[in-house]
């Protein structure tokens, strides 16, 4: 699993010979460019990841709000519609990305995002158990090819020394949309009964209604690679393809290739990279869908346990930037994997521990305070894993992928 490997650099004599071309330009500076990149790449996608996560994890929000009731479902039947989901998921990972690889970014991630838009708004109109299995199902479906394909698509500007904090800054996304999720509902929630309809309803309706418009946006604001891009000038684009033709492969003009997928599927480290996640997304899903329920379930009201969602997430949202970015800085990934995870077991333990939890409500909400705080900066740094260190564009298209479906 390479737990104790420092982040990869390429050798500081080809860098800084790129480094050293830079300066004699004697108009660009390289801190600058980057930070250009930062501003032009990482709002865009960071953007819509809070829209996939908002879209998958509201159904929690809803359930709080009448969903069950409505549609006669049983917390089993619940479960199963959750499960659903992630079949979907899987199904579908490693072909979207494949399609990403074959297509554009420009063209692939706003297609996602809009198809995942109407079929999240169908969800507020579904009449039975029947309507939100199958709605819950392609929803994974076509929800499936964004993350992966985001971090493809970052690994394609940055260097692999520089994409783990990228990647944490856009995974931080889904604890954002967790305290989104609770402001939101808790407005929404109070339309209950407009047009017919329960608050659960609109919940889903006007939040997919929301990621159909910003998907349409996303043909003009999503770029595509380095050698295309508008928003350089063309020796910005030189400068950038060349810091990445010396640092991987990030700069080839690889075609798609069946033996690069089945390299990857062969190679035992991507399989690695794959369980390390899998045991990260049990408590990032338990927590992303069950945490309003947790909550209500203290005594609080739905409407009061939808705000308190709110500042779990916040604090989630911080730390899972600020670890990333010293351990990006220091080079190092395992201490910070380990403590962060320790930081998740408190929070657990703690839950565990408080056997009456309407008696000591306050308790088991600091509880998810430090679930919280170790389970988004953990899955953050462990899933920049496949995208810093697997070589080859097909084959990196493809780990991430199936890291995301092992997940």
């Amino acid at each position: 699993m390479q737990m104790a490997e420092k982040t990869t650099d390429q050798p500081p004599s080809q860098l800084s010979d790129v480094s050293g071309d830079l300066e004699e330009g004697g108009d660009l500076n390289e801190r600058t460019l980057i930070r250009k990149l930062d501003w032009r790449l990482l709002p865009a996608i960071i953007v819509l990841y809070l829209l996939s996560f908002l879209d998958r994890s509201n159904v929690a929000n809803a359930k709080v709000e009448g969903l069950a009731e409505d549609l006669n479902i049983s917390d089993g039947q619940y479960l199963s519609g959750l499960t659903l989901f992630f079949l979907g998921y899987v199904l579908f990972e490693i072909p979207c990305n494949i399609i990403l690889k074959r297509t554009t970014p420009r063209f692939w991630l706003p297609t996602l995002t809009v198809t995942w838009g109407i079929v999240a708004t169908l969800l507020g109109v579904v009449q039975s158990k029947a309507g939100f299995y199958a709605g819950r199902f392609f929803l994974g479906s076509v929800e499936s090819g964004l993350f992966p394909g985001a971090v493809f698509y970052l690994s394609m500007w940055y260097l692999r020394k520089e994409r783990q904090f990228r990647i944490a800054m856009f995974f931080s996304a889904a604890a954002l949309a967790g305290a989104f999720g609770g402001i939101l509902a808790y407005g929404i929630a109070h339309m209950d009964g407009v047009g017919g309809y329960g608050g659960w309803r609109w919940i889903f309706i006007l939040e997919g209604l929301l990621t159909v418009v910003v998907g349409v946006a996303a043909y003009w604001f999503i770029c595509n690679y380095p050698d295309t891009a508008k928003f350089l000038n063309p020796k910005e684009r030189a400068f950038i393809i060349k810091r990445l033709a010396a640092d991987g492969d990030s700069s080839d003009n690889e075609g798609f290739s069946w033996a690069n997928v089945k390299l990857c599927l062969s190679d035992p480290k991507c399989w690695l990279y794959c369980f390390g996640f899998h045991f990260m997304s049990l408590p990032l899903y338990t927590l992303s869908l069950f945490l309003p329920t947790i909550i209500a379930n203290l005594g609080y009201s739905s409407a009061i346990a939808q705000l308190m969602t709110i500042p779990p997430y916040a604090v989630a949202t911080i730390l899972t930037v600020v670890v990333a970015y010293i351990s990006e800085r220091v080079g190092r990934r395992a201490p910070f994997l380990i403590a962060s995870a320790l930081t998740a077991s408190i929070g657990y333990c703690i839950l565990l521990s408080n056997t009456d939890p309407t008696a000591h409500p306050a308790v088991s909400y600091v509880g998810t305070f430090f679930a919280a705080a170790g389970i988004y900066p953990t899955t953050g740094l462990v899933l920049s894993w496949p995208a810093v260190n697997v070589g080859g564009q097909t084959k990196r298209a493809v780990a991430n992928a199936l890291q995301i479906s092992i997940g």
